[in-house]
């Protein structure tokens, strides 16, 4: 089977990068759902600015100077099912379109410098060492 990065990256190389994050590129709704497991040792002080570094993210705009993310929303996890699988917080990133999303998403996809959000591809590079592991879900609705 073939991995989501596989399947983004064929998906890119057949329509282009340009159009593959374009704001117009498969319009609609969609939720980029991430969950955080916390490496040992980290802090509460420090999961708090991992929350407020994500939320950040928010007010970052393409290079026409629009903003593309339509929201963020986060939150410990609280679920008494038990599904939870160890990760204790997550983050939901609306945005209007697909080409939105591969926007924010970057690299490895997206390896064109301008192509890509550099402010949550800095992010995914200083967040790294205060996590153990990481789990990413998109939807379209």
């Amino acid at each position: 089977m073939e991995s989501g990065t596989q399947a983004a990256r064929a998906e890119a190389a057949r329509v282009g990068e340009q159009q593959f994050v374009a704001r117009d590129y498969r319009p609609g709704l969609v939720t980029h759902a991430v969950f955080f497991r916390f490496a040992d040792g980290v802090t509460p002080e420090q999961v708090a600015e991992v929350g407020r570094r994500f939320h950040a993210l928010a007010a970052t705009r393409r290079e026409d100077g629009e903003p593309y993310i339509l929201s963020i929303v986060s939150g410990e996890q609280q679920s008494s099912e038990d599904a939870g699988h160890g990760f204790e917080w997550a983050f939901a990133v609306a945005f209007a379109s697909l080409g939105d999303r591969n926007f924010y998403v970057g690299r490895p996809v997206v390896e064109t410098p301008g192509r890509y959000d550099p402010e949550h591809d800095a992010f995914k590079d200083w967040v790294a060492p205060f996590l153990a592991d990481v789990m990413v879900f998109d939807f379209q609705a």
